[in-house]
């Protein structure tokens, strides 16, 4: 039977998101997404050019918490690649959200989605990627996306506070742990 791991990914700008997402997929095949994608793109064409200064990271924000209350275009993306990752050959996929209410809805669908399936075993998890020197008292983004990533009650945390070697061996620890956690026959 096969078995897919999907992971809400979130953390502080400039905690390691990505790297650890890099480094897991040194070990296995992964499929890394972001719920602000689709936001981006449509920000792109009209005008903004991909700064990540606080007021760029506002009006993204703003401009994705705007299409969640719309069409829920965020969460329907993320949903429709969850799809597509459901079909293909990775083993875990990422999906970067900021916002507690929306990572919620999200794993909430993916466990409704997998208690249907029957030809894979298909689990969720939550993870926050810590890093001293950044956390929610020291600095303020001025959006909600950013300023309260801390608020969600995550299943699984990670620090990436050595050096990169460290952190390299901490995500992959971190990922084998989830999984043996989330499939315990691949571990007995």
């Amino acid at each position: 039977m096969k078995r897919k791991l999907v992971v809400v990914i979130n953390g502080k700008g400039g905690v390691g998101k990505d790297t650890f997402c890099d480094f897991v997929s040194e070990k296995y095949r992964t499929l890394n997404i972001s719920t602000i994608t689709p936001v981006k793109e449509i920000a792109r064409r009209y005008g903004w050019s991909g700064e990540k200064d606080k007021k760029s990271r506002k009006f993204l924000a703003d401009l994705k918490r705007i299409f969640i209350e719309y069409n829920d275009l965020p969460n329907s993306y993320a949903f429709q690649e969850y799809k597509k990752f459901l079909e293909g050959d990775k083993e875990i996929m990422f999906v970067h959200i900021r916002e507690c209410q929306q990572i919620r809805e999200f794993c909430q669908r993916v466990r409704k989605d997998a208690s249907n399936c029957r030809e894979m075993q298909i689990e969720v998890a939550s993870l926050l990627i810590h890093r001293s020197g950044i956390d929610s008292s020291q600095e303020d983004f001025g959006n909600d996306a950013d300023d309260h990533v801390e608020d969600y009650q995550y299943e699984y945390s990670c620090d990436n506070n050595g050096s990169l070697d460290e952190f390299r061996q901490a995500s992959i620890e971190q990922i084998d742990r989830m999984i043996a956690d989330k499939f315990p026959s691949l571990v007995s």
